[in-house]
């Protein structure tokens, strides 16, 4: 099942006892992924913490956040191309992903503490309540991840990259893209889009963990699979604080 999370590829679970020897009795279970999730969760919201509450009192370093942006994205690189390192990488992943949205939420949250009073609880709730609704909609198969399905996702998702990155290469250069940050009714029309493209991206992965654990995949993939997640949900984060960013900049 292709899936468009760079994290979870087609190949990703073929052949491990020839390539790194796992005995087949050490599998992974989706019970085991859900319990490896929360364990990312929790790592992710006590560094969050602390950095919300630096930058609310002193400020943060911008060499930490630099740190952290860098550590991060070089972590997941190293996840993604040996996953048997995600016992140890996705811990650390999710430490640095929280040290970067504690602060990026503060400094959101002081902006529009007028407009919009408690925006990053309200993105935290909103990001629940998707990953909550689209976990029923796949459990219950009323949304079934089809081949046809999950290519117009991985391609919409693709689209989506690309736009993003010209964007930040023109911003570069000194040109908004309007529709990213804009706080028009399209700017806010394209954020529910991104929303909902990524929320539909969390059927995938559910699909795609489920699979694995029918392939008996070593266990050390549930680490994986809780870092995979974890991408997503660090995406919708971001994306619905960004659609209320917009919401509060639209009220005035």
């Amino acid at each position: 099942m292709h899936t468009s999370n760079p994290a979870f590829s087609q190949e990703m679970f073929a052949g491990y006892e020839q390539i790194y020897g796992v005995p087949r009795s050490l599998t992974m279970t989706v019970q085991g992924t859900v319990g490896k999730t929360f364990i990312l969760l929790a790592i992710l919201l006590a560094t969050a913490a602390w950095s919300w509450n630096a930058t609310a009192a002193n400020g943060i370093s911008m060499g930490i956040l630099a740190v952290s942006g860098i550590g991060a994205f070089a972590v997941a690189v190293v996840t993604i191309l040996r996953p048997v390192s995600a016992p140890w990488s996705a811990p650390i992943y999710a430490a640095c992903e929280g040290v970067l949205l504690g602060a990026i939420s503060q400094v959101v949250e002081l902006r529009y503490h007028e407009r919009m009073p408690g925006i990053a609880l309200q993105a935290v709730c909103l990001t629940c309540g998707v990953l909550f609704v689209m976990l029923a909609l796949y459990a219950t198969r009323i949304i079934r991840v089809t081949e046809k399905l999950t290519m117009g996702i991985v391609a919409a998702t693709g689209a989506v990259a690309i736009f993003y990155l010209v964007a930040m290469v023109a911003r570069m250069f000194g040109y908004e893209v309007p529709l990213i940050h804009s706080s028009s009714t399209f700017g806010i029309g394209f954020s529910l889009f991104v929303i909902g493209l990524a929320a539909f991206n969390l059927l995938l992965d559910f699909d795609f963990i489920e699979r694995a654990a029918e392939s008996s995949a070593p266990r050390y993939m549930e680490w994986y699979g809780a870092f995979g997640l974890m991408v997503t949900l660090v995406w919708i984060y971001l994306e619905v604080l960004r659609l209320l960013r917009k919401m509060a900049d639209n009220r005035r």
